[in-house]
Protein backbone atom coordinates (compact mmCIF):
# COMPACT_ATOMS: atom_id res chain seq x y z
CA UNK A 1 0.00 0.00 0.00
CA UNK A 2 2.84 2.11 0.66
CA UNK A 3 4.26 1.71 -2.82
CA UNK A 4 0.31 2.62 -4.03
CA UNK A 5 1.06 6.00 -2.22
CA UNK A 6 4.43 6.55 -3.63
CA UNK A 7 3.73 5.36 -7.37
CA UNK A 8 0.57 7.73 -6.91
CA UNK A 9 3.03 10.92 -6.28
CA UNK A 10 5.04 9.93 -9.32
CA UNK A 11 7.74 12.07 -9.93
CA UNK A 12 7.34 14.55 -7.46
CA UNK A 13 7.15 11.69 -4.79
CA UNK A 14 10.93 12.56 -3.20
CA UNK A 15 10.29 16.69 -2.97
CA UNK A 16 7.15 15.68 -0.99
CA UNK A 17 8.45 13.25 1.05
CA UNK A 18 11.25 15.73 2.07
CA UNK A 19 8.88 18.69 2.17
CA UNK A 20 5.62 16.74 4.31
CA UNK A 21 7.14 14.01 6.08
CA UNK A 22 3.89 14.12 8.42
CA UNK A 23 1.56 14.35 5.82
CA UNK A 24 3.49 11.38 3.68
CA UNK A 25 3.78 9.34 6.70
CA UNK A 26 -0.50 9.92 7.58
CA UNK A 27 -1.13 9.10 3.99
CA UNK A 28 0.69 5.90 3.75
CA UNK A 29 -0.79 4.54 7.14
CA UNK A 30 -4.68 5.64 6.01
CA UNK A 31 -3.66 3.56 3.14
CA UNK A 32 -2.33 0.30 5.25
CA UNK A 33 -5.20 0.53 7.29
CA UNK A 34 -8.11 1.39 5.18
CA UNK A 35 -9.23 -1.84 5.40
CA UNK A 36 -9.90 -1.30 9.33
CA UNK A 37 -10.89 2.43 9.26
CA UNK A 38 -13.65 1.75 6.39
CA UNK A 39 -15.08 -1.31 8.47
CA UNK A 40 -15.42 -0.24 11.90
CA UNK A 41 -17.04 3.13 10.47
CA UNK A 42 -19.57 0.85 8.84
CA UNK A 43 -20.18 -1.60 11.81
CA UNK A 44 -20.07 2.00 14.29
CA UNK A 45 -16.94 0.86 16.24
CA UNK A 46 -14.12 2.99 16.84
CA UNK A 47 -12.60 4.40 13.50
CA UNK A 48 -9.25 5.01 15.58
CA UNK A 49 -8.96 1.14 16.88
CA UNK A 50 -6.95 -0.10 14.09
CA UNK A 51 -4.45 2.42 15.94
CA UNK A 52 -4.09 0.63 19.30
CA UNK A 53 -1.58 -2.13 18.09
CA UNK A 54 1.63 -0.49 18.23
CA UNK A 55 3.71 -3.30 16.83
CA UNK A 56 1.77 -2.47 13.38
CA UNK A 57 1.94 0.83 13.92
CA UNK A 58 5.65 0.24 14.20
CA UNK A 59 6.59 -2.21 11.10
CA UNK A 60 4.64 0.38 8.96
CA UNK A 61 6.79 3.18 9.86
CA UNK A 62 9.80 1.41 9.16
CA UNK A 63 8.22 0.43 5.17
CA UNK A 64 6.95 3.45 4.73
CA UNK A 65 11.04 4.83 5.82
CA UNK A 66 12.61 2.86 4.00
CA UNK A 67 10.06 3.17 0.65
CA UNK A 68 10.74 6.71 1.16
CA UNK A 69 13.90 7.21 2.23
CA UNK A 70 15.96 4.70 1.77
CA UNK A 71 19.47 5.59 0.49
CA UNK A 72 19.80 5.70 -3.37
CA UNK A 73 16.02 5.05 -3.37
CA UNK A 74 17.19 1.11 -3.39
CA UNK A 75 14.16 -0.67 -1.93
CA UNK A 76 11.70 1.42 -4.18
CA UNK A 77 13.32 0.52 -6.90
CA UNK A 78 14.08 -3.51 -6.04
CA UNK A 79 10.26 -3.04 -5.44
CA UNK A 80 10.02 -3.00 -8.73
CA UNK A 81 11.89 -5.93 -10.33
CA UNK A 82 9.02 -7.97 -11.93
CA UNK A 83 9.76 -11.19 -9.94
CA UNK A 84 9.72 -9.08 -6.60
CA UNK A 85 7.13 -7.48 -7.89
CA UNK A 86 5.24 -10.53 -8.43
CA UNK A 87 6.01 -11.60 -4.77
CA UNK A 88 4.68 -9.06 -3.16
CA UNK A 89 1.66 -9.01 -5.34
CA UNK A 90 0.86 -12.93 -4.47
CA UNK A 91 1.53 -12.03 -1.12
CA UNK A 92 -0.95 -8.99 -0.97
CA UNK A 93 -3.89 -10.83 -2.54
CA UNK A 94 -3.33 -13.73 -0.25
CA UNK A 95 -4.12 -10.99 2.23
CA UNK A 96 -6.92 -9.45 0.74
CA UNK A 97 -8.61 -12.93 0.49
CA UNK A 98 -8.26 -13.50 4.34
CA UNK A 99 -9.32 -9.78 4.76
CA UNK A 100 -12.83 -10.23 3.05
CA UNK A 101 -13.02 -13.70 4.62
CA UNK A 102 -12.79 -11.92 8.16
CA UNK A 103 -14.89 -9.63 7.17
CA UNK A 104 -17.62 -11.38 6.23
CA UNK A 105 -17.45 -13.39 9.16
CA UNK A 106 -17.49 -10.50 11.82
CA UNK A 107 -20.44 -9.01 10.65
CA UNK A 108 -22.15 -12.73 10.44
CA UNK A 109 -21.98 -12.58 14.23
CA UNK A 110 -23.28 -9.14 14.40
CA UNK A 111 -26.08 -9.55 11.51
CA UNK A 112 -26.54 -13.06 11.13
CA UNK A 113 -29.30 -12.23 8.38
CA UNK A 114 -28.28 -9.67 6.57
CA UNK A 115 -26.23 -10.72 3.61
CA UNK A 116 -25.92 -7.26 2.30
CA UNK A 117 -24.44 -5.92 5.75
CA UNK A 118 -21.86 -8.84 5.04
CA UNK A 119 -21.12 -8.22 1.82
CA UNK A 120 -20.56 -4.67 2.48
CA UNK A 121 -18.19 -5.05 4.93
CA UNK A 122 -16.01 -8.00 3.59
CA UNK A 123 -16.02 -5.77 0.26
CA UNK A 124 -14.37 -2.68 2.77
CA UNK A 125 -12.06 -5.17 4.43
CA UNK A 126 -10.42 -6.32 0.98
CA UNK A 127 -10.61 -3.25 -0.96
CA UNK A 128 -11.48 -0.07 1.68
CA UNK A 129 -8.23 1.44 0.05
CA UNK A 130 -9.82 2.39 -2.91
CA UNK A 131 -12.89 4.12 -0.87
CA UNK A 132 -10.57 6.03 1.71
CA UNK A 133 -7.95 7.27 -1.59
CA UNK A 134 -10.03 10.20 -1.68
CA UNK A 135 -9.21 11.24 2.32
CA UNK A 136 -5.90 10.08 1.90
CA UNK A 137 -5.39 12.23 -1.67
CA UNK A 138 -6.85 15.14 0.38
CA UNK A 139 -4.48 14.82 3.10
CA UNK A 140 -1.51 15.26 0.43
CA UNK A 141 -3.25 18.41 -0.62
CA UNK A 142 -5.21 16.96 -3.54
CA UNK A 143 -8.97 17.33 -4.08
CA UNK A 144 -10.05 14.83 -6.71
CA UNK A 145 -13.74 14.30 -5.99
CA UNK A 146 -14.44 12.53 -9.29
CA UNK A 147 -12.04 9.74 -9.36
CA UNK A 148 -13.75 7.89 -6.16
CA UNK A 149 -14.02 4.34 -6.23
CA UNK A 150 -18.08 4.88 -5.98
CA UNK A 151 -17.82 6.47 -9.54
CA UNK A 152 -14.95 4.37 -11.26
CA UNK A 153 -14.74 0.77 -9.45
CA UNK A 154 -11.76 -0.61 -9.51
CA UNK A 155 -11.08 -4.45 -10.47
CA UNK A 156 -10.47 -5.29 -6.67
CA UNK A 157 -13.63 -3.55 -5.84
CA UNK A 158 -15.38 -5.51 -7.75
CA UNK A 159 -13.51 -9.29 -6.81
CA UNK A 160 -13.40 -8.10 -3.19
CA UNK A 161 -17.90 -7.86 -3.71
CA UNK A 162 -17.87 -11.60 -5.97
CA UNK A 163 -16.03 -13.22 -2.96
CA UNK A 164 -17.86 -11.46 0.01
CA UNK A 165 -20.96 -12.64 -1.36
CA UNK A 166 -19.85 -16.04 -1.92
CA UNK A 167 -18.82 -16.18 1.37
CA UNK A 168 -21.87 -14.66 2.77
CA UNK A 169 -23.82 -17.31 0.80
CA UNK A 170 -21.44 -19.74 2.15
CA UNK A 171 -22.04 -18.50 5.71
CA UNK A 172 -25.92 -19.10 5.38
CA UNK A 173 -25.37 -22.38 4.31
CA UNK A 174 -28.72 -22.34 2.23
CA UNK A 175 -27.81 -21.68 -0.91
CA UNK A 176 -23.73 -23.09 -1.11
CA UNK A 177 -23.04 -26.28 0.93
CA UNK A 178 -19.68 -26.96 -0.04
CA UNK A 179 -16.79 -26.93 1.97
CA UNK A 180 -15.63 -23.27 3.75
CA UNK A 181 -11.85 -24.65 2.65
CA UNK A 182 -12.30 -25.06 -0.82
CA UNK A 183 -13.94 -22.16 -1.47
CA UNK A 184 -11.50 -19.93 0.88
CA UNK A 185 -8.84 -21.45 -1.76
CA UNK A 186 -10.81 -21.03 -4.96
CA UNK A 187 -11.00 -17.38 -3.76
CA UNK A 188 -7.43 -16.73 -2.98
CA UNK A 189 -6.92 -18.80 -6.68
CA UNK A 190 -9.39 -16.00 -8.36
CA UNK A 191 -7.35 -13.17 -6.84
CA UNK A 192 -3.45 -14.08 -7.18
CA UNK A 193 -4.65 -15.27 -10.86
CA UNK A 194 -5.98 -12.08 -11.58
CA UNK A 195 -3.54 -9.78 -10.28
CA UNK A 196 -0.66 -11.45 -11.92
CA UNK A 197 -2.35 -11.16 -15.02
CA UNK A 198 -2.37 -7.50 -14.45
CA UNK A 199 1.38 -7.59 -13.75
CA UNK A 200 2.43 -9.69 -16.30
CA UNK A 201 -0.14 -9.52 -19.02
CA UNK A 202 -1.59 -5.90 -18.30
CA UNK A 203 -4.88 -7.31 -17.98
CA UNK A 204 -7.15 -4.09 -16.53
CA UNK A 205 -10.68 -5.40 -15.88
CA UNK A 206 -11.83 -9.02 -16.63
CA UNK A 207 -15.16 -8.02 -15.45
CA UNK A 208 -15.92 -4.80 -18.30
CA UNK A 209 -17.13 -7.01 -20.84
CA UNK A 210 -19.79 -8.66 -18.44
CA UNK A 211 -20.55 -5.17 -17.40
CA UNK A 212 -21.20 -4.03 -20.81
CA UNK A 213 -23.46 -6.84 -21.80
CA UNK A 214 -25.23 -6.71 -18.46
CA UNK A 215 -25.71 -2.90 -19.06
CA UNK A 216 -26.93 -3.04 -22.71
CA UNK A 217 -29.67 -5.63 -21.16
CA UNK A 218 -30.97 -4.57 -18.34
CA UNK A 219 -29.50 -0.44 -17.77
CA UNK A 220 -31.35 0.76 -20.67
CA UNK A 221 -28.67 0.14 -23.44
CA UNK A 222 -30.83 -1.26 -26.15
CA UNK A 223 -33.39 0.65 -25.78
CA UNK A 224 -30.99 3.98 -26.10
CA UNK A 225 -29.39 2.12 -28.93
CA UNK A 226 -33.22 1.68 -30.67
CA UNK A 227 -34.22 5.48 -30.25
CA UNK A 228 -30.98 6.80 -31.28
CA UNK A 229 -31.52 5.11 -34.48
CA UNK A 230 -35.38 5.35 -34.70
CA UNK A 231 -34.31 9.60 -34.40
CA UNK A 232 -31.76 9.11 -37.05
CA UNK A 233 -34.22 7.48 -39.60
CA UNK A 234 -36.20 10.22 -38.91
CA UNK A 235 -33.97 12.87 -39.33
CA UNK A 236 -33.13 11.22 -42.65
CA UNK A 237 -36.79 11.09 -43.82
CA UNK A 238 -36.76 14.60 -42.50
CA UNK A 239 -33.87 16.03 -44.68
CA UNK A 240 -35.12 14.09 -47.46
CA UNK A 241 -38.52 15.23 -48.20
CA UNK A 242 -36.72 18.90 -47.25
CA UNK A 243 -34.71 18.42 -50.45
CA UNK A 244 -37.59 17.33 -51.98
CA UNK A 245 -39.98 20.23 -51.57
CA UNK A 246 -37.32 22.98 -51.79
CA UNK A 247 -34.78 21.91 -54.25
CA UNK A 248 -34.79 22.72 -58.26
CA UNK A 249 -34.07 19.92 -60.68
CA UNK A 250 -31.46 20.77 -63.65
CA UNK A 251 -33.70 20.60 -66.15
CA UNK A 252 -35.87 23.06 -64.48
CA UNK A 253 -33.26 25.36 -63.80
CA UNK A 254 -31.97 25.01 -67.59
CA UNK A 255 -35.58 25.71 -68.87
CA UNK A 256 -35.45 28.71 -66.68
Amino acid sequence: MIIEVRDDLGSAASIFSRKHPLSCWLSSMLMCFADAFLANFLLGEPVIAPFKRHDDIILATIVWYLVFYAPFDGIYKISKITPVKCVLAIMKEVKRAYKVSHGVSHAAKLYPQSYLVQVLVGTAKGAGSGVVRTLEQLVRGVWLPTHNELLRPSFATKACVVAASVLALEKSGTYLSAPHDLIYLVIVGFFVYFKLSAVILHVTDPFAPIENLFCAIFMGGIWDAVSRALAASRDRRAAGNSNENGSISAPEKKDQ
